[in-house]
């Protein structure tokens, strides 16, 4: 079959030893020769060069150092146990990817860590590295959503896939958007109309905000897509918006006017760690004892970190968590699997690494191709996934994964069932009435070659 380019291409080098073999015999029909070029195409990122051995390359990019360190070890997790699945041809994966059998279209996945610090031009670096000596069919990875920005810009201009596994700007499908990059997990914007209603429906209408903002992509969207679904279904108003550096330990400045704003629900945009020490010492400023907490973006780890009684009735967004398997089969499958290798519950970082890797597979087996373009243009079909929570499909328009958003909130000590029961799922909100149109935010995806 012509699309099987990487197992049953005719070369060109053949085509034209052929033609000349026939010379002054019989000539070669004209159809017959563009046939047998179009079956070849010209090498275009790391295509062919990784993809003519018996196995194939992956880079992963995420942060083992610094303030997303846990969420980036977290992802490692998901993306080990995925490869790892992948190469044994494993039943989870096989839901996910009907055609696979083991490996990606025969060949063993092998894959490469790099650190990337949460820092743009370290993951930079890391990436090209993995594309210019590893010859990588595929980079993924991400906390920061900077990072994603960043990593996006890379896999364009080297023609090579890139997949964010945590990326909450709305800019990486906005207008950062670009055709070599998919993102499954929610947004900024899906967040906010997720969680505004059961915020104005739990606490009223006419509340004042004080925001808790971390200074780059990320927080810059949630907090702007929060202020107008609150602003415009429950008429909130912000007291005050407190942004603050990636990476910043100390708080005091930020909460103090945050004390004094007179706000009545604080909601908290910071991810990793910053989010971490953010709560700690809003507790410590009794911000807590007179302000509603609030975590649209929740963090993985948050609870365990900060403890119970402080996450005790708060109110949260999520990708993923892992009591969603009474509602999903394939979430109790991964959760199966999750607890044997690791011996703990997955986190929403470590499934949105296994989704990716699996639903990548599922786009090249349906291709039946590594060729870039041809992998995109099964992405771009829209054919729908069975995943951890249930069917799922990507928008061809800008690449994001229409998949619902679940709403969290934090439970007491006395009500949890086992040590990590932190949470109960309020609402599970369908994905596709929470997105923007696809070209709101400045999308355009560029071409294919």
């Amino acid at each position: 079959m012509s699309n099987q380019r990487d197992t049953a291409s005719i070369s060109r080098r053949r085509v034209l030893k052929l033609g000349a073999g026939l010379a002054g015999t019989v000539a070669l029909p004209m159809q017959m020769m563009r046939s047998a070029f179009a079956a070849d195409p010209a090498p275009l990122g790391t295509y062919p060069a990784g993809v003519q051995g018996s196995s194939i390359f992956i880079g992963i990019v995420t942060p083992r150092t610094g303030t997303y360190a846990a969420q980036g070890e977290d992802e490692i997790n998901g993306y080990q146990l995925a490869i790892e699945h992948l190469n044994a041809g494993a039943d989870l994966i096989k839901k996910i990817s009907p055609k696979t059998r083991t490996g990606v279209l025969g060949k063993k996945v092998e894959f490469g860590i790099a650190d990337s610090e949460a820092k743009p031009n370290t993951a930079v670096q890391a990436a090209s590295a993995f594309i210019s000596q590893k010859n990588a069919m595929l980079i993924t990875g991400s906390v920061s959503s900077a990072v994603a920005v960043a990593l996006n810009k890379v896999a364009d201009r080297e023609k090579v896939l890139y997949l964010p596994c945590i990326s909450g700007s709305n800019d990486t499908t906005g207008k950062d958007c670009v055709r070599y990059s998919f993102r499954e997990c929610f947004y900024a914007q899906t967040a906010a109309q997720a969680i505004a209603p059961v915020l104005v429906k739990t606490l009223g209408r006419g509340k004042k905000i004080a925001f808790l903002t971390p200074d780059y992509t990320y927080g810059h969207t949630v907090r702007e897509s929060m202020e107008t679904a609150l602003g415009s279904q429950g008429g909130w108003t912000v007291a005050t918006n407190q942004v603050s550096p990636l990476g910043t330990t100390d708080f005091s400045t930020y909460l103090l006017n945050v004390s004094n704003s007179g706000a009545d629900v604080v909601i908290n945009i910071n991810f990793g760690r910053d989010a971490v020490l953010s709560i700690k010492q809003a507790k410590q400023f009794g911000i807590l004892s007179k302000m509603t907490l609030v975590m649209p973006y929740n963090t993985p780890f948050l609870a365990e970190q900060v403890g119970e009684d402080v996450m005790d009735g708060v109110l949260a967004g999520t990708d993923y968590w892992w009591t969603v398997e009474d509602r999903y089969p394939l979430a109790k499958m991964f959760n199966d699997e999750f607890r044997k290798k690791y011996g703990a519950n997955p986190e929403w970082g470590a499934n949105a690494a296994y989704m990716q890797i699996a639903m990548w597979a599922d786009a090249v087996e349906r291709a039946g191709s590594f060729y870039p373009p041809d992998v995109i243009k099964s992405y771009e079909k829209g054919v729908t996934v069975q995943s951890t929570v249930g069917p799922v499909h990507f928008r061809p328009e800008d690449h994001q994964l229409v998949r619902p958003v679940i709403i969290l909130r934090g439970k007491s000590q006395s009500k949890m069932k086992s040590k990590d029961d932190f949470y109960d799922v309020v609402e599970i909100v369908d994905g596709a009435p929470l997105m923007q149109a696809p070209d709101a935010f400045g999308c355009k995806l560029g071409s294919y070659t």
